[in-house]
């Protein structure tokens, strides 16, 4: 049986901000479209807006990672990871940003990683491929928040780059906090070459 729609609703005039139930508690979800049409997500509590310096994660997409449970690297236990964290905080938010494999995207990535099976480590395989060794940009992430009211935060993060794109952006830090997660022998090498070359402030020993 189909369903007829005689006056169907305008998209543009529907806010894309819903209920999301999920195994590490309810959240809200919203979704902003950047100028190049990627669509990044913010994932939050309920009346976080109103906390004056709420607990925040900015997390680049890893499909092979969030999606797959990939242990080459650690992008989907420090996910999860947040959930928890922003959960039992009761205020915060996940900065959800479409930026796969550090800005340079799916497909290149896993040129990359093919890469990394003959011996290259992380930021020579990128290099090697003629690509950057982190693209990403934060911008969005902190126009995302202001568009919630946030302007302060405590930002889940081992990499000053991120501390810094926000601060670029208008958004003050007022801590990082450490969010080391879903360490293995699988992925040492990896999170070894992010503190030595790329200066993430990480433990891995």
């Amino acid at each position: 049986m189909t369903i007829q729609i005689r006056n169907p609703l305008n998209p543009k005039d529907i806010d894309s901000d819903a209920h999301l139930p999920t195994d590490s508690g309810d959240f809200r979800i919203a979704v902003t479209t950047d100028d190049q049409g990627f669509e990044h997500a913010l994932l939050y509590v309920e009346g976080f807006s109103q906390s004056v310096n709420p607990l925040i994660r900015i997390h680049s997409e890893c499909l092979t990672g969030d999606a797959f449970g990939s242990l080459k690297c650690d992008c989907g236990a420090q996910l999860k990871k947040s959930m928890r964290l922003i959960q039992r905080e009761g205020a915060g938010a996940i900065v959800y940003l479409r930026q796969e494999g550090r800005g340079i995207g799916l497909e290149a990535k896993i040129q990359a990683y093919n890469l990394q099976d003959d011996g290259y480590d992380t930021l020579d395989a990128n290099l090697a491929l003629g690509l950057p060794a982190d693209a990403r940009d934060y911008e969005i992430a902190a126009k995302m928040l202001k568009k919630k009211g946030i302007t302060r935060v405590r930002l889940m993060t081992n990499n000053p780059l991120k501390v810094n794109g926000l601060k670029d952006n208008g958004i003050a830090v007022s801590d990082r906090v450490s969010h080391i997660s879903g360490l293995c022998a699988t992925n040492r090498d990896y999170l070894h070459t992010k503190k030595i070359r790329m200066g993430h402030l990480l433990d891995v020993e």
